[in-house]
Parts: C-alpha cells; structure tokens; sequence
C-alpha cells in the first residue's frame, strides 16, 4: 500500500527557504533509514508557495493565480511517498517525522493503485 504523507508546518516560512527541516541529522537518519529499507518512495521539501501558482478551471477557461495565496499557512511544505503494508503504518512514519520537523500537521492519503493492463 501506497500512501502520500503531506507535511504542513506551523511554522512562518521566509521566501527562498524550506519549511522542511530536512538539513537536521535526526531527520536525515530518519530519511535514510527509510530509503534504505524501501519504504520511502519519494520525497521532497517544497519552497514557500510566493514561488508558486495555482489554477482553476472555471467555465472552460483556466485562471492563473500567482503565489503567494491567502490561505499559504495551509500550503503543503514537504511530502513523502511511503510504501508499506498498512495506514497504521503510514500514521506511524508521519508521527515520527513531525517529531523531527516540529511544530505543525501531516495529512495521510492512500495512493490509487490502478490494475495493470492484462491483470
């Protein structure tokens, strides 16, 4: 089972850096112990969301918003995608990072596994 661990930190964020305290040894242990086994698939510290844009599609036309937005406390600052073999799993990774990564709260969402072709 896969899972999408999206870390969103209370933290205020300064523009051109990372919410994500992904440069402290502890998380680094934690990191590497968990793509050494496998069982992180990706992950990703995510700038602050000035650097980004969001669109929506309203009566066919596409609307393009440039960051930073008014609801950016709520903006995901890091994720991870996790492989392993239940939720209880995934909650258990998701606390041990938040652990590290301080103050602030990680959403859990299973990933979609769609058949392959012929099976």
């Amino acid at each position: 089972m896969k899972f999408m661990l999206m870390f969103k930190s209370d933290e205020p964020v300064q523009p051109g850096t990372s919410a994500c305290k992904e440069n402290l040894p502890e998380m680094a242990k934690l990191m590497g112990e968990l793509k050494a086994k496998g069982t992180v698939v990706a992950s990703e510290a995510l700038l602050p969301p000035d650097t980004g844009a969001r669109l929506r599609l309203t009566g066919g036309k596409v609307n393009i918003t440039d960051g930073p937005f008014a609801e950016a406390k709520e903006m995901v600052a890091g994720f991870a995608i996790v492989n392993v073999g239940s939720k209880a799993e995934a909650v258990a990774i998701a606390g041990r990072f938040l652990e590290i990564a301080g103050s602030g709260e990680c959403d859990i969402t299973e990933v979609f596994d769609a058949p392959t072709a012929g099976h």
